[in-house]
């Protein structure tokens, strides 16, 4: 399975890449070029054709990569099972698991777990908005759009910006998700089971509808440019406006439940040893356990950067008034 899965996750990216590099290297303006690769490789280049290959090449690298992608997350859910199982057997060794599922902490962290996915998919997909808006800020200020070749530092340049957003937006994330679990972790056994499960099993699903959902977009386009040949059109423009909600669904939430989800449950195995060293020691020297009372300010900071990967992610509307031009501008500009 894991040679097969690299190879087909891979496909996509590299008939994506060709079809940009064709795109970019302008070959077939250059003067004289088909006779001169007559003349050197015996046969007429038929540039058109090419295209269509191409585009039907990336048409089928997305649904490569929407294939391959579940897979992955099926891997990750496997391995998480078998650490929730840890988790199960560690705090029923130390007789602090009790499983009822009509108990309120049961319920509780079911709903969390998949309250956290939801709130993952959305902070994810922030972040790639503000990094987009971002770089194309810089390029409408700072490019000269008519230039004939593509510049290097330009180039580089926005992989900076576009790097600096994935990082801002992954920091607050990762944080959020750290904190979190240790709190949950703290604060009550049954609670935490219940939100790794959830966090396995809504991860699972949430990814692979992503995926699908988001190469389902991606193709739509694919089949407006190469079958429909309607490039340009305003059915073209609706699915580029899919595309871009469909390109962090699949290439970014989906793949980052991965991570997301053997962390918790990683870190969550941890975090359940530390629960169980507070909640033993405090039984022994017949003290008070302060682990539910550690827990409660840890929330309330990852609470504070949930917020963080959304509303410190924004853009300013003020800003967005001012640099993007608006839908009745816009409607204005056309009726000129």
């Amino acid at each position: 399975m894991g040679p097969v899965n690299i190879a087909v996750d891979s496909y996509g990216p590299v008939t994506d890449n060709a079809q940009s590099i064709f795109e970019l290297a302008q070959t077939e303006s250059i003067p004289g070029i088909k006779e001169d690769i007559k003349k050197n490789f015996g046969f007429t280049p038929d540039f058109e054709m090419g295209k269509f290959y191409l585009e039907s090449n990336d048409g089928a690298g997305n649904t490569f990569k929407a294939t391959a992608k579940p897979v992955l997350i099926g891997t990750a859910v496997c391995g998480a099972t078998t650490m929730i199982f840890s988790t199960i057997l560690l705090l029923q060794s130390k007789n602090m698991l009790h499983v009822q599922l009509t108990d309120a902490p049961i319920i509780l962290g079911l709903i969390c777990g998949g309250a956290v996915i939801f709130w993952f998919a959305g902070a994810s997909m922030q972040a790639v908005t503000t990094g987009a808006y971002r770089a194309v800020e810089f390029i409408k200020r700072n490019m000269n759009l008519d230039k004939t070749e593509a510049d290097i530092e330009d180039s580089k340049t926005v992989v900076r910006i576009c790097t600096q957003y994935a990082q801002k937006g992954m920091w607050n994330i990762f944080i959020a998700i750290l904190l979190m679990t240790l709190a949950f972790a703290l604060l009550n056994p049954n609670f935490f089971v219940a939100y790794l499960i959830s966090i396995a099993c809504f991860g699972l699903f949430e990814a692979i509808y992503m995926a699908n959902a988001g190469g389902a977009w991606d193709n739509a386009k694919k089949i407006v440019e190469v079958d429909l040949k309607e490039k340009g059109s305003a059915l073209h423009a609706a699915t580029v406006i899919g595309d871009t909600v469909g390109d962090p669904f699949k290439d970014t939430s989906s793949v980052s439940m991965n991570p997301i989800i053997k962390f918790s449950t990683l870190f969550g195995l941890l975090a359940t040893e530390i629960a169980i060293e507070m909640t033993v020691h405090a039984k022994e020297n017949n003290s008070t356990n302060y682990a539910p009372y550690i827990a409660l300010p840890v929330f309330i900071v990852g609470l504070i950067f949930v917020w963080r990967s959304f509303y410190k992610m924004r853009i300013p509307l003020e800003e967005a008034a001012q640099k993007l031009p608006t839908m009745e501008t816009k409607i204005a500009h056309q009726h000129k």
